[in-house]
């Protein structure tokens, strides 16, 4: 069982951040505010990656299942990956990727767990593409998330988040850690291995403030997705991306093999490397791990953290 634990549908990006709005140009390029970034390689002249062309790559690639994330660079993708769920259950489950600081916004999350059968509430919190460029004082203890978390664990969903790079607004450890003791039935799942300072590695205080945010897997109830980690190199990384496979290595030293799930951040990754390169660095590359860790990695945790949140059924209020 191969999962990818973070991925990414659309079919035009049409999102909002603190840097200005995205839309999608063509050839794989988007303007990004002022800007226009290469997002995807020019593979087609529509900039768009549907459920079809994930499912493409996920069976040319070996991939079983995905989790289907959203966040507010892409833009509200509700009923794309609402449809995605509804046409192929057996291959996805689906996040919804909510502002608690808007009016609608309860009216909105049961919506998209009761009606969209989402199961997973991602915040994406970085300042260059989440709540934190939009809101520059927001914190994640704040009580503004408290009825979130008390939803989420009172019906089983999975709280997904992107904190950032280290040393960033959103890289708040010590309020992730006592959320995760206030809401101990809630199941957290930092994205991207806490992105480790990949640009900047010998970087003795940024590596501690690492090491810190990846030892709160030593709670029951927080893990970790190894989403874009080739694309954080301070140089371009050539695949097999042995500067990401060192904070691999560090973090299964640190919190063990059952706390880390492999995700490829798909279709924003597709410039660092093919979709089997992003699996392949890990499934095959990765050989500092025994094939008992790497099967945990690659499909068996998200298995259960994720699957079991999408057949654990809402509870009642």
């Amino acid at each position: 069982m191969i999962i990818d634990a973070h991925a990414h549908i659309m079919t035009a990006v049409k999102g909002m951040t603190g840097r200005g709005p995205t839309r999608s140009l063509a050839w794989g390029k988007v303007r990004w505010g002022a800007d226009i970034i290469q997002l995807l390689p020019p593979f087609s002249q529509a900039t768009a990656f549907p459920a079809e062309t994930l499912l493409a790559q996920m069976d040319w690639a070996g991939v079983d299942r995905a989790a289907l994330l959203q966040g507010p660079f892409y833009g509200d993708a509700n009923a794309t990956v609402a449809a995605a769920l509804q046409r192929w259950p057996d291959r996805f489950i689906g996040a919804f990727a909510p502002d608690p600081f808007v009016s609608a916004a309860q009216e909105r999350f049961k919506q998209c767990v009761e009606g969209d059968g989402f199961r997973i509430v991602k915040f994406e919190l970085t300042e260059a593409t989440g709540l934190t460029g939009r809101y520059p004082d927001l914190r994640i203890d704040a009580p503004q998330f408290n009825w979130i978390f008390e939803a989420a664990a009172r019906q089983g969903l999975v709280v997904t988040m992107d904190l950032g790079p280290v040393g960033g607004k959103a890289y708040q450890t010590a309020a992730l850690a006592a959320c995760a003791d206030r809401y101990p039935d809630l199941q957290f799942v930092i994205a991207h291995l806490a992105q480790p300072p990949l640009r900047d590695p010998n970087n003795a205080e940024l590596n501690k403030k690492w090491e810190e945010q990846i030892r709160l897997g030593l709670k029951p109830n927080i893990a970790f997705d190894l989403s874009a980690l080739p694309a954080y190199a301070r140089a371009y990384d050539e695949y097999p991306y042995r500067a990401a496979q060192g904070y691999i290595q560090r973090a299964l030293r640190l919190i063990g093999a059952k706390k880390i799930m492999w995700g490829s951040d798909v279709p924003g990754l597709l410039t660092s490397g093919t979709y089997r390169q992003l699996l392949n660095y890990v499934r095959l590359h990765c050989e500092f791990s025994s094939a008992e860790d790497r099967a945990a990695v690659l499909g068996l945790n998200a298995q259960r953290i994720y699957w079991r949140c999408k057949t654990s059924g809402e509870r009642a209020d």
